[in-house]
């Protein structure tokens, strides 16, 4: 009679780590139920894809870089009216990033933006995709970073990788010539082949004002908007609130 760990071995020399590391507690749960030998392996098989959907979500979700989980069950649409949960949950079945079109959250800092474009990233990535989260100064530096090693061409495909890039905080800080051009570059590589989600305090029109160019602000705008949803958010500040109510 074979123990659980030698059987347990086998599995993980198959790389079935799931059923391996819980092999014991399934065959207690088979032989108490009365299972059986079809449905027990069923549930091998249920268990192993269940493990590998939680180990997918769990290294996703560290790939994406979210500095903080903000989960969309944990907003409050109490409080920011100016946007509704149906709204937002239209965009979960990520028939957006499916046509490779771009959310835009625009307003004031405060509102909710990165939490809402952090809540649908999350889900997304619970859904099969793979996302990247970057503030608009790493992803400007990142760039430079690149392009002083020549190495452009390579970071941006590294991006392109993803199916969803979570641009956050873009025109909170003015962006150089350089800086300008290499994150062109990026949208316009992004352009019709992946989805871009932005939240900025800047309505399109003063994109000129942290851009410098209009000549360079005017493609972007356009490479943008052209498959987008734009959502204009108002009202008062989340953290002005919390710290009112602290």
């Amino acid at each position: 009679m074979p123990s659980i760990e030698t059987v347990a071995n086998k599995y993980r020399s198959l790389r079935f780590n799931g059923i391996a590391n819980s092999l014991d507690e399934l065959v207690s749960m088979a032989e108490a139920n009365e299972m059986s030998h079809l449905a027990f392996a069923e549930m091998l098989a249920d268990h192993e894809l269940a493990s590998r959907d939680k180990n997918r979500i769990a290294l996703n979700l560290k790939r994406a870089s979210f500095p903080v989980i903000k989960r969309l069950e944990e907003f409050d649409y109490k409080w920011q009216t100016t946007i509704t949960k149906k709204q937002i949950n239209v965009l979960l079945d990520f028939g957006f990033i499916d046509n490779r079109e771009n959310v835009v959250f625009i307003g004031p800092p405060g509102v909710g933006k990165t939490h809402l474009a952090s809540g649908i990233g999350i889900k997304a990535i619970e859904a099969g995709y793979k996302v990247l989260f970057t503030t608009a100064i790493s992803l400007i530096e990142s760039l430079e970073l690149a392009e002083l090693k020549g190495e452009l061409q390579k970071r941006i495909n590294s991006i392109l990788k993803f199916d969803l890039l979570i641009l956050d905080e873009l025109g909170y800080l003015p962006i150089n010539k350089r800086g300008m051009y290499n994150i062109f570059q990026l949208i316009n590589a992004m352009y019709e082949y992946r989805s871009l989600m932005i939240t900025t305090n800047k309505d399109f029109t003063k994109w000129g004002e942290f851009f410098f160019e209009n000549n360079v602000a005017v493609p972007i705008v356009d490479r943008i908007i052209h498959h987008s949803h734009i959502f204009m958010l108002g009202g008062e500040s989340y953290r002005l609130k919390d710290k009112l109510g602290s």
